[in-house]
């Protein structure tokens, strides 16, 4: 009996390259829904800025809330590629 996969497939149009993880929408969804509580930082991984976040909106009681507002609707309108490049590959933290 022969145990080894079928080396039929190496050319076919379902095997795909590795897909890189984009969390612009989950990132911008939570930056407008609650962002005042840092989690859209966190979820990108930066953690610094998510602790900055929350210090923000509690020391304005709560008015630093518009800041990842923004940020979420920057998110959403980047494309995809873009939105990768800039925020998971080159890590900027804000804006």
């Amino acid at each position: 009996m022969e145990t080894s996969k079928s080396n039929e497939d190496w050319n076919s149009p379902n095997s795909q390259a590795p897909v890189q993880e984009n969390k612009k929408i989950m990132a911008g969804v939570l930056a407008l829904l609650v962002g005042g509580l840092g989690v859209h930082k966190f979820v990108l991984g930066y953690t610094n800025e998510g602790i900055i976040q929350i210090v923000i909106s509690i020391f304005t009681c709560g008015i630093g809330g518009l800041i990842p507002f923004i940020e979420g609707i920057i998110y959403l309108t980047k494309s995809d590629e873009e939105f990768y490049q800039t925020y998971q590959v080159n890590k900027k933290g804000w804006f």
